[in-house]
């Protein structure tokens, strides 16, 4: 079974207050579904399109280990902190 990478990326946060409030919550969350942090930052240096965006990659044993975290109560009540605290992308890739 291929491990899955919850990959996100913050175009822009328009509420530092409720994106704290969403760490304190969705860290926490996602490693009780069993994910663990690989990546949490700004680029050191871009390439390509040059998008200097914060940066989340949490790896998981599987897929459906990722969306059930993702889907969690616990993972939920992160994201209504959150509100519209940032603009976020997230996807869900699994590895080769």
């Amino acid at each position: 079974m291929a491990k899955t990478y919850w990959i996100g990326t913050y175009r822009a946060v328009t509420d530092p207050d409720k994106l704290a409030a969403y760490a304190k919550l969705a860290g926490p969350a996602i490693a009780a579904g069993g994910g663990t942090f690989l990546v949490r930052g700004v680029p050191a240096k871009t390439y390509e399109a040059g998008l200097n965006q914060r940066t989340v990659v949490i790896v998981f044993d599987s897929l459906e280990q990722a969306v059930a975290a993702h889907d969690s109560p616990a993972y939920q009540e992160a994201l209504a902190a959150l509100g519209n605290g940032a603009e976020r992308d997230i996807r869900l890739v699994e590895g080769v």
